[in-house]
């Protein structure tokens, strides 16, 4: 329950004034139906069933009291106008309180995916290496709705409470002694229900694993779908699908049979007890046939209520896990915080002058274990120079990437832009320097123009055309039936692979960046479209400090220097034709 009065608590901060009026406005439509319920004491006597000059009850007297002196027809019209008048005021106040109640919970649903969002994108790289990206799908869409949905079922909740209590109130004023019994009744059924709501709680957490595997597979199908179709893979991932769908559809089926379960017992003992209630009240309480009619009227409503109040937990006990794993996720976001982007148009790329520099860095991804992916790594890379890093697979070239751009941080040793160790507050300067090349091009499913100004947002025609060029782009973008216009589909795929890499290149370019970070760029490229791409990196010596990670030596043949890594650790440097004549070291000559 502290996890969803954080959220409660965090709605009221958000929300202030209008959550107050908005619990305001549940209590008078509460209030309504309850006062509505009271005019049945005159009109029961108008209508014969009770005598109105009667001073048997005095409980009920003062309700009948101010009619006594009217006409049947005067005092009929007066009630039924009251009635009217109750239902109008109650109707208006309700879709008020219905139409404030659906603007705090947007607002509310609006600020926890920002808050969540903003806590994932300040996050550090380590942070994403340990996540599952369909984890954090999942968390940005079910597990937000979730909570959403929980906090507007608490409102209800708060709601219903609140009628329960006006109701409550209203028949003490009839009858003390049966409402009381009413209370002991409903408290007792409710406490009966505990383990409902445990049981409803643990299908929950189910309901929350069950959803995470569902999306992490979906996604790493739908992401290898070529492999599936190439391979005939097809029939074993429907039999997963089946069996993951299954399992969902288990999981809601037990949820339905312990909320059914309980509506049943409650129905029955509800049943029992106000056969009970009705012979008590008679020939123990002495009650009024009046008296026992509104008071059994009131435990019709009063004590639906109390199953209500009931299922309105278990539904509360069934999403209550969400409440839990978005806080801790939102506070493990908080602890791996890294950047704080709110003064993000304040801070201006850094400019290298001279050298990146690495000293004695050593690095590993998981300090429990003994096994360093870095050891100490001793380099520099000059400014304006073009620097390639090559190695076998799982030698650490992706690794030394992420240490120079800041996404990870050394264990021990350090990184230097010019001479000065790279903090905190220097991290996002050197990112806006920077401008990263995967070998997996990061293409939206939008037009060749709107993927430029992805980075560059300001850029004007012209400057994009420019980079284009530079690229060896500009040629097919003009032969494209809308140019720059043109949707190229899911990360580019109306595009073929060189395309792609080439629109990516030029849009690095677009940026103006201090150091250009391509990471295996053409490894996937046929020999024609690596050379384009190798000609515009070419054009592209002696503007900026160029890093290039490559595996062919074609893509490293104009490098002014060449950084050979094994096994994390720097075994060779050197000009290119000084490291392709020596052979000290079988394992790591240039044979890529």
């Amino acid at each position: 329950m502290k996890y969803i009065w954080h959220f409660i608590k965090k709605m009221h901060t958000l929300s202030g004034r209008l959550l107050v009026f908005n619990i305001i406005g549940m209590i008078l439509v509460s209030l309504f139906e309850g006062i509505g319920i009271l005019l049945l004491v005159p009109l029961l006597g108008l209508i014969g069933l009770l005598d109105v000059t009667s001073q048997v009850d005095s409980s009920i007297s003062w309700l009948t009291g101010p009619f006594s002196t009217l006409s049947e027809t005067l005092s009929l019209s007066i009630i039924l106008s009251l009635y009217f008048l109750l239902i109008l005021g109650q109707s208006f106040f309700q879709r008020q309180q219905n139409i404030l109640n659906v603007k705090i919970q947007q607002a509310f649903t609006r600020h926890l995916r920002e808050e969540t969002y903003k806590a994932l994108l300040q996050a550090n790289w380590n942070f994403f290496l340990r996540k599952r990206k369909s984890d954090l799908i999942n968390m940005m869409t079910a597990e937000i709705g979730r909570v959403s949905g929980g906090t507007n079922l608490f409102l209800k909740f708060i709601a219903s409470l609140i009628f329960t209590l006006i109701q409550i109130t209203i028949s003490f004023w009839l009858s003390l002694e049966m409402t009381v019994t009413v209370l002991i009744l409903g408290i007792a059924l409710i406490f009966y229900s505990r383990k409902f709501i445990k049981n409803s709680n643990v299908i929950g957490n189910e309901a929350i694993q069950l959803s995470k595997l569902y999306l992490a597979g979906i996604t790493d199908q739908f992401n290898g779908i070529k492999d599936i179709k190439s391979n005939s893979l097809e029939e074993s991932h429907v039999n997963w699908f089946l069996s993951i769908s299954q399992r969902m559809e288990q999981n809601v089926i037990k949820l339905a049979k312990v909320n059914t379960i309980s509506q049943f017992a409650f129905k029955v003992i509800s049943a029992f007890l106000i056969s009970i209630f009705v012979f008590l009240s008679v020939k123990l309480f002495d009650a009024q046939p009046a008296q026992l009619i509104l008071v059994i009227v009131i435990f019709s409503r009063l004590w639906p209520r109390f199953s209500g109040l009931q299922t309105t937990l278990e539904q509360i006990g069934s999403i209550a896990p969400s409440f839990r794993f978005l806080l801790n996720f939102q506070n493990e976001c908080m602890m791996e915080k890294e950047l704080n982007i709110k003064n993000d148009k304040n801070i201006h790329p850094i400019l290298l002058k001279e050298k990146l520099e690495c000293k004695s860095v050593y690095f590993r991804y998981n300090p429990d274990l003994a096994t360093y992916a870095l050891t100490d790594i001793n380099l520099q890379i000059p400014v304006n120079g073009m620097t390639a890093i090559i190695g076998p697979s799982g030698a650490g070239k992706s690794t030394l990437i992420d240490l120079l751009m800041g996404l990870n941080q050394p264990e021990t040793g350090k990184v230097l832009i010019d001479g000065i160790p790279l903090s905190d507050d220097k991290l996002l300067s050197l990112r806006k320097s920077i401008s990263y090349v995967p070998q997996e091009p990061f293409l939206f499913n939008a037009s060749i123009r709107d993927n430029m100004k992805l980075i560059e947002p300001n850029a004007s025609e012209e400057q994009i055309w420019k980079a284009l060029a530079f690229s060896s782009a500009a040629e097919f973008v003009r032969a494209l039936p809308h140019q720059l216009d043109t949707i190229i589909g899911d990360r580019g795929i109306r595009l073929s692979g060189g395309e792609r890499q080439r629109i990516v290149l030029a849009r690095a370019i677009l940026r103006k960046p201090s150091v250009l970070v391509l990471d295996e760029a053409t490894s996937a490229l046929d020999t024609e479209n690596e050379a384009k791409i190798q000609q515009a990196i070419d054009r592209l010596k002696g503007t900026m400090t160029i890093i290039v990670i490559a595996h062919r030596l074609s893509t490293i043949r104009n490098a002014d220097q060449v950084i050979v890594l094994d096994q994390g650790k720097v075994v060779q440097t050197g000009g290119f034709t000084q490291l392709s004549k020596e052979k000290k070291r079988k394992a790591c000559s240039v044979n890529y």
